[in-house]
């Protein structure tokens, strides 16, 4: 494998992993920035990362502060990562249209149910297992070539071919 190609793909995967990146930054800001706000009325203060130790366990309201703030950040990092992974890998957008495929009846012959995916632009479309183990089968991502082009090729395909019509009649 040459380097170029190595850092092609690494170029193309860059700005994927670089939302994450830019959305859990965002996340870490928001939640040191309540600490620091939580930390601001109770003595004596602490440094922004810090949890004030002296009141930590000690004092009710602290100690249920922070651990409200330890569920807000954990949340904040959880649905930066969801979103992560419903999002295009090419242009991150949202993707849309779930659509149900397969069947619990019907499992033997179709394969167990899923739930697919797309981008709206046709960049590709995602495949998510309805019922899913931890480790067991990941999430798929399926490349598309630009599926817009193809249609509008047909489109024009098709008005080019009426008017030709052979008869004369529209």
């Amino acid at each position: 494998m040459s380097d170029e190609s190595m850092f092609q793909r690494v170029k193309a995967r860059f700005p994927y992993w670089g939302f994450l990146l830019a959305k859990l930054m965002a996340g870490a800001a928001i939640s040191s920035s309540v600490l620091a706000f939580i930390n601001l009325f109770w003595k004596p203060v602490t440094p922004w990362f810090h949890i004030n130790r002296d009141q930590f366990c000690w004092d009710l309201g602290y100690s249920t502060l922070v651990m409200v703030w330890f569920l807000f950040s954990y949340g904040l990092f959880y649905l930066a990562f969801w979103d992560q992974k419903y999002r295009c890998r090419t242009c991150l957008r949202p993707l849309v249209m779930p659509v149900e495929s397969g069947s619990w009846s019907t499992m033997l012959q179709l394969g167990r149910p899923s739930v697919e995916y797309i981008c709206a632009f046709g960049h590709g479309r995602l495949s998510v297992e309805e019922l899913q183990f931890p480790g067991k089968v990941e999430p798929a991502w399926t490349q598309q070539g630009d599926i817009w082009t193809e249609l509008f090729a047909l489109s024009d395909a098709a008005k080019s071919g009426s008017d030709h019509n052979p008869d004369g009649r529209h």
